[in-house]
């Protein structure tokens, strides 16, 4: 069987990899393990988060399908960080575990040119120095002359849950170890690292009126900028908390533990620790917080969000049931640690394609990330450098999109699996959530990812704000207008100001300048907050996008392939070492790696500068004519 690309792995990389390229004109087979696992939430039931939502915006800005999957089938919403600003105010949607995977695959079937094929893929098939297809455990062969691997947490996997091992990325799925085996030959970079989950508990065993209920109370927000999606229904979650007797009963079973018991070599996240890291290295706190997350409508599982653990089954009861609330929890499902092997990163270009082997690309947790958000990123980004068969490329300064590329390719994981923090990106101040669309939907639309209905959303969502900005700098208010100011809830008026000066003080909202002109445009919640931002956080936004674009400037020279950039004297020997290891394309591939400081970068493009002048060091200066 022929196809342009063949996408090993229906994961959240592997979805938006084949989507995107099917989209762009490419006949796509993506190969899965198992059909019926397709988009399949293999943890958490939620989509989003700190900085994880920003990736999930910008994805649904460039044609993606994970938002509008996760508007379809949210059962409860929430916006994190709202006592803070819009830069780092986040979303995060929890979502019905069945019902996500069956939306997933029915907005695939609606692809033309995409195809899902049952199968393992054991090898690679390489021919001349390049990627030629792949070959499935039957015997198959399916040629394409680009292959993107989104393996997850497949490749040479094991579970562990006490004293057990079994070889398996999933519960029911095998372990890749012939493919494993392989891309350790192609000398990409190995290393081994671990995640885990938690128990899930049955719903009727669980005493709900002594927990804390956190209604869903955001029942129109939705992550996609595309037309709303219809939820299939609503859910409380509920908060407990561990206490003393759980504690105890951890540090009891910690020998117990693969993780304290040396079976388990790889790095887990850190920010997503297990309950025995928790308990073992913040042993002066008392409880830590538990959520209890419905996992959908026609399920009796509850995901204990926070409860992550690897200790034997009979130990996680004893946890669980120490928790008044759940004394009489039944879990259904026992957590599990989960060990596999990613690969370096920093041996990828930008668009995610293996430097060393044309054709291939890699994208998702094999490249040493977490979470769903990330994975999807890096598919779409994948799926658009094998359709345009040359990198995709977003800047740090236009969205996570870049920031998380740049990370990956330029540094690497950094010894544990990589999350996205907004504190990531410098440029965080212009990259909020609110507007992804207008950073990234316009490049969108021109490759025809972007249909016509959300198109027009667009274009009406940013003539209301232009009439809004202008209509609030040209409103002007002077001294007799004090009394009516203050009765708005302005506040004080002693000279000539505008509209655009009274929203610059704190506490005065949209609202509050209608009621004083209410020939002023009604606007939305979400489009008052993002007019208001623009207002009092101008200056901050200016400086940030002089800075954004001094960098897209800069970013854009290309370092010649004849420019040995090792050899300057006076940079630092690690810096000098690193540029043994990789070759960065870009200045602005240089100035996202460790240990290159704006100084070591000055030098730098200074050389570069030097070079494409082909001035020799130390040439004096032509005489100028008179």
């Amino acid at each position: 069987m022929r196809f342009d690309l063949v996408v090993v792995g229906a994961g959240h990389a592997g979805t938006e990899a084949a989507a995107v390229a099917a989209r762009l004109g490419l006949h796509v087979a993506l190969v899965a393990l198992d059909p019926s696992a397709v988009g399949r939430l293999s943890c958490n039931p939620a989509v989003g988060g700190q900085g994880k939502g920003h990736l999930v915006r910008e994805i649904d800005a460039l044609g993606g399908l994970m938002a509008r999957v996760a508007d379809a089938t949210t059962l409860h919403f929430r916006h994190l960080n709202t006592r803070k600003g819009l830069a780092v105010r986040a979303s995060r949607a929890q979502v019905d575990v069945d019902r996500y995977p069956k939306a997933m695959v029915e907005a695939l079937s609606r692809i033309p040119r995409l195809q899902i094929l049952p199968g393992e893929v054991t090898a690679l098939d390489l021919r001349d120095g390049r990627v030629a297809g792949v070959v499935l455990a039957d015997g198959t062969r399916l040629a394409a002359p680009r292959v993107i691997l989104t393996t997850g947490t497949f490749l040479s996997a094991v579970m562990f849950r006490g004293q057990e091992r079994t070889a398996g990325g999933r519960v029911g799925e095998r372990s890749s170890e012939r493919l494993a085996e392989q891309i350790r030959e192609l000398g990409l970079g190995s290393a081994r690292f671990k995640t885990g989950t938690v128990p899930r508990l049955r719903a009727d065993s669980i005493h709900w009126d002594e927990t804390e209920a956190q209604a869903d109370d955001l029942a129109d927000a939705r992550l996609s900028f595309g037309p709303p999606a219809v939820r299939p229904g609503s859910i409380t979650c509920h908060l407990v908390h561990t206490v003393a007797a759980c504690h105890d009963t951890i540090r009891a079973h910690l020998s117990e533990s693969p993780l304290f018991g040396g079976a388990i070599t790889g790095v887990g996240p850190r920010y997503c620790p297990s309950i025995e890291d928790k308990v073992h290295r913040f042993a002066d706190k008392e409880r830590h917080l538990l959520f209890l997350e419905p996992e959908g409508l026609d399920t009796d599982a509850v995901y204990v969000n926070g409860l992550s653990t690897s200790l034997p089954r009979a130990a996680q009861d004893a946890v669980v049931r120490a928790i008044p609330a759940l004394r009489d929890a039944v879990i259904l499902r026992y957590g599990y640690a989960v060990e596999y092997d990613v690969i370096d990163p920093t041996s990828l270009d930008h668009g995610l394609g293996c430097r060393a082997l044309p054709g291939l690309y890699l994208a998702g947790q094999v490249n040493g990330t977490s979470g769903y958000e990330e994975a999807a990123a890096q598919g779409l980004i994948a799926g658009l450098s094998a359709a345009q068969d040359a990198p995709f490329r977003v800047g740090r300064h236009e969205g996570y999109l870049g920031v998380l590329i740049d990370d990956l390719v330029g540094r690497g994981p950094g010894g544990e699996p990589y999350r996205m923090f907004t504190s990531r990106a410098e440029h965080r101040l212009v990259l909020r959530e609110d507007n992804a669309d207008r950073r990234l939907m316009p490049r969108g639309r021109e490759m025809g990812l972007i249909d016509d209905a959300t198109w027009e959303r667009f274009q009406t969502r940013q003539t209301a704000r232009d009439a809004a900005l202008h209509a609030a700098s040209a409103l002007a208010l002077n001294a007799i207008d004090a009394p009516a100011a203050l009765d708005a809830g302005i506040g004080p008026v002693h000279g000539p100001m505008t509209g655009a000066d009274a929203l610059r003080r704190p506490g005065v909202g949209w609202d509050d300048l209608r009621r004083f002109d209410p020939s002023l445009p009604v606007l939305s919640d979400d489009l008052a907050e993002e007019v208001v931002h623009d207002f009092r956080y101008a200056g901050y936004i200016h400086a940030a996008e002089r800075r954004a674009q001094a960098a897209a400037a800069r970013g854009n020279v290309a370092i010649p392939a004849d420019l040995d950039l090792s050899a300057l004297p006076s940079l630092a020997a690690e810096v000098r070492q690193r540029l043994t290891r990789a070759r960065p394309a870009t200045l602005d591939d240089l100035g996202s790696w460790p240990g290159i400081t704006p100084g070591a970068l000055d030098v730098i493009a200074a050389a570069v500068a030097r070079h494409l002048g082909r001035v020799p060091r130390g040439t004096p200066p032509r005489p100028q004519a008179n």
